[in-house]
């Protein structure tokens, strides 16, 4: 195989090739980068001004290496990229599967299957395959032996370089990561990878592991940042009923340097597109090689992250009912500065409020409301409607609830929001970001998670 990567190929322009490619295009101009994906829609997307992603400083990279050494292609015209790349790296979705074996919990490899089957069919030289995806463990068995089946001669080894990427910083995290993690079986193959990220990130941060072990890795990174926020939004209830205060819990328990302050942040609890798929994954490989009690170990943290989003749902709902039944829903994105809302707590909490008969006011500031409304169970479409300006949403609303961190959200002017809502209205601050004081001024009953009980 080829010591030097100088033609890279990504299949899968989502949330993580995307703009991965667009990082490693920026700071290797040396390199040819082409992301290729079957749905054309967003391939013109990623070509045009309007990106499928948004992300901080994203739109600025890929206007500096679009037409440079990065581009995006449609699958069906991928064929020629493929047989001259030196690496391919694999970025497409791994859901939770729907049916047969697993049905549930494990991950569904159908699309990762059929990029190794493109991979065999067109590659024709020594070729660096690379798991970006998140995968089980030993998922590149299931890779190798697709590859073994090409007819070209091609020749294979198979990486595996997981992202740890947190959305809404996705460009920082990729520019100034923590640690790039590459597991494989060939030393010549893993140093060709690094010697792609050593462009821009320190040798010391490069980790190289067996194959098995990176895998895992990912799975286990995101299961212990969910056990956190669990972990803390388990204590917020009990703050709640003993009026101590969750921060300053979280602030002694973090000052603890065996602890430490991140992700202990009480909440509505945890969302994207990872954290519980990964959870799911996770619990089915404990379950199938029969240990039982990690399985419900990880299960439970599970658990507490739907239970936290119930009970938030049931405060604003009991609320509401007493002045008019309408929430004013202010967040649809898992996070800030994302358009992401794939496992949003907020496609939960609107369903259970909409299941209770309030009639919601949806605003938020990157999320298009026809890809939100898709998963909402209203099926008359006439509980809920999406309103782009703030004022517009809280109008006549009895309730304000809070489920994005939005920085917008934070600096709201309570006074003149409150000449606009019902009487005695409400805010539900899920995410802890109101300023108590002002708001309490202009009038409005405060409830914020972990800091005492909702109001009545």
């Amino acid at each position: 195989m080829k010591g030097r990567i100088r033609d890279i190929v990504c299949i899968g322009a989502g949330y993580v090739g995307g703009p991965t490619m667009a990082v490693i295009a920026d700071r290797c101009p040396d390199i040819s980068v082409t992301v290729i994906d079957m749905n054309e829609a967003r391939i013109a997307a990623w070509n045009s001004d309007a990106l499928p992603v948004y992300e901080l400083g994203l739109a600025e990279i890929v206007r500096r290496t679009r037409g440079r050494n990065l581009r995006f292609i449609p699958q069906a015209e991928g064929a020629a990229s493929i047989a001259q790349a030196d690496a391919i790296f694999i970025s497409v979705n791994t859901p939770t599967k729907t049916q047969g074996e697993g049905a549930g919990k494990a991950s569904d490899l159908s699309y990762v299957e059929s990029c190794a089957r493109y991979i065999a069919e067109h590659a024709t030289g020594p070729t660096i395959v690379i798991e970006k995806s998140t995968m089980p463990v030993r998922a590149a068995d299931t890779i190798k032996r697709i590859l073994s089946s090409g007819k070209n001669g091609g020749s294979f080894h198979v990486l595996s370089n997981p992202e740890f990427l947190a959305e809404g910083t996705a460009i920082r995290d990729l520019e100034k990561p923590d640690r790039v993690l590459i597991g494989g079986e060939n030393v010549t193959a893993i140093e060709a990878l690094a010697a792609v990220y050593r462009h821009w990130v320190p040798d010391a941060a490069i980790l190289r592991t067996g194959l098995w072990s990176a895998e895992l890795s990912k799975l286990a990174a995101n299961a212990f940042l969910a056990q956190r926020v669990s972990s803390i939004n388990a204590i917020s209830a009990l703050c709640e009923a003993t009026e101590a205060d969750v921060d300053e819990v979280a602030g002694v328990c973090g000052a603890d340097t065996r602890i430490g302050l991140k992700f202990l942040k009480a909440s509505i609890g945890f969302g994207g597109s990872c954290f519980k798929k990964d959870l799911l994954s996770l619990i089915y490989l404990c379950e199938f090689y029969q240990l039982s009690g990690p399985a419900a170990y990880w299960q439970g943290v599970l658990d507490i992250n739907e239970w936290q989003k119930r009970r938030i749902a049931a405060m604003a709902a009991e609320y509401a009912k007493l002045g008019g039944g309408v929430v004013a829903i202010l967040g649809l994105a898992f996070k800030k500065n994302t358009n992401d809302f794939r496992e949003s707590p907020a496609i939960d909490i609107c369903n259970q409020l909409l299941a209770a008969g309030i009639r919601l006011r949806l605003q938020d500031e990157r999320v298009d409301a026809g890809d939100f409304a898709k998963t909402l169970v209203d099926e008359r479409k006439a509980g809920f409607a999406f309103f782009p300006d703030i004022g517009q949403a809280v109008s006549g609303a009895g309730a304000i609830l809070i489920l994005t961190e939005w920085d917008a959200y934070a600096a709201l002017d309570w006074t003149a929001l409150a000449r606009l809502t019902a009487k005695d209205a409400a805010i539900f601050d899920g995410r802890g970001i109101v300023r108590r004081a002002a708001a309490q001024a202009a009038g409005f009953k405060v409830f914020t998670v972990g800091k005492g009980q909702a109001p009545n």
